[in-house]
């Protein structure tokens, strides 16, 4: 039985294998020489920059019940705002205390008058002992009357000062906000709620200016990270789509700059880096972007060529600096 003869591939089908084969292996030439732009990548939160403008604690400087708050959570409030007032346990305890500044007043006051006569008496006897007219004794005895009444007023000074600030820390029963924010979380409720003094009863975030993201990056990255590089930055709740090797065709992300990297490793094991925005970006209205949204950071590094960055990655070897 004779075999049947294969049958001829058309020339069309061989040509056209060809040119494929030709477009793959020049697709590949051009993405070996393509260039790549090496990132440092990081995840973290947004912070105020000002250590003032960060989440603070509302504590009491007196203790006492509190008596009634004047805010709730989410409150917006202005600087001198009243917050909460705290009442002393004693109802009769600031009229007390008022008596007693009042009546360490007036002894203040006698006792500066007594030194003042000490002082002319003692001048008088020094005066009459130069003229011959009283003995030496009368003047010394002047001189420590007088002194015993310069040490009788200091220690009246040293009462009504006391007294002072007693009455002015009563006075600070009603906290008022330290300046403009959000009344973050109400800590305790009102009516029977015991507090002592320095005890945190209320969360509150200032009014932030000037936010800054902070991240942290893997040690390997660090020599290449420095102040004025280059990040773009994808914040929580806004969709973007970045490519790592090609940040000029990423979208919905926002334009950062490295402002400082801290020379100390932290407890992840990782360093801290802090992002400012750029002169010519505007980052989301405070409004939006919020203390502790989550963020993702791509620190831009040094362009390569995409065949050395595969070959680099294939190889585990480190980012490389130009």
């Amino acid at each position: 039985m004779k075999m049947n003869h294969l049958k001829e591939v058309p020339k069309w089908t061989l040509v056209l294998a060809r040119v494929f084969f030709a477009f793959i292996l020049l697709f590949f030439c051009l993405l070996v020489f393509t260039p790549w732009q090496q990132t440092s990548q990081g995840e973290g939160k947004i912070m105020a920059l000002d250590p003032n403008d960060r989440e603070q604690k509302i504590n009491t400087a007196v203790a006492g019940k509190i008596d009634k708050w004047f805010v709730t959570d989410g409150a917006i409030v202005k600087k001198g705002d009243p917050i909460v007032e705290i009442v002393d346990i004693d109802p009769q305890y600031v009229e007390r205390i008022n008596l007693e500044r009042d009546a360490t007043k007036r002894k203040y006051q006698a006792d500066k008058l007594a030194a003042q006569i000490a002082l002319l008496n003692y001048q008088r006897q020094k005066n009459l002992f130069e003229q011959g007219l009283v003995a030496k004794k009368d003047v010394e005895k002047a001189q420590i009357d007088y002194q015993k009444m310069i040490s009788s007023e200091a220690q009246s000074m040293s009462s009504l000062t006391k007294s002072d600030v007693k009455v002015s820390r009563q006075e600070m029963q009603l906290v008022r906000a330290p300046k403009d924010g959000t009344i973050l979380r109400v800590l305790h409720g009102a009516g029977s709620v015991l507090v002592k003094e320095g005890d945190t009863i209320a969360a509150f975030v200032p009014q932030t200016i000037k936010l800054v993201s902070e991240i942290y990056i893997d040690g390997n990255d660090l020599p290449l990270v420095y102040p004025g590089r280059n990040v773009r930055l994808q914040f929580e709740g806004w969709p973007a789509i970045q490519f790592s090797g090609w940040p000029s065709v990423a979208v919905g992300t926002f334009a950062g700059k490295v402002l400082m990297v801290d020379p100390s490793v932290s407890t992840s094991g990782k360093f801290r880096v802090l992002i400012t925005q750029q002169a010519n970006e505007k980052w989301p209205d405070n409004r939006f972007l919020r203390q502790g949204t989550r963020v993702h950071a791509w620190i831009l590094l040094d362009t390569v060529k995409l065949g050395y960055e595969l070959w680099r990655q294939f190889n585990g070897f480190p980012k490389s600096m130009n």
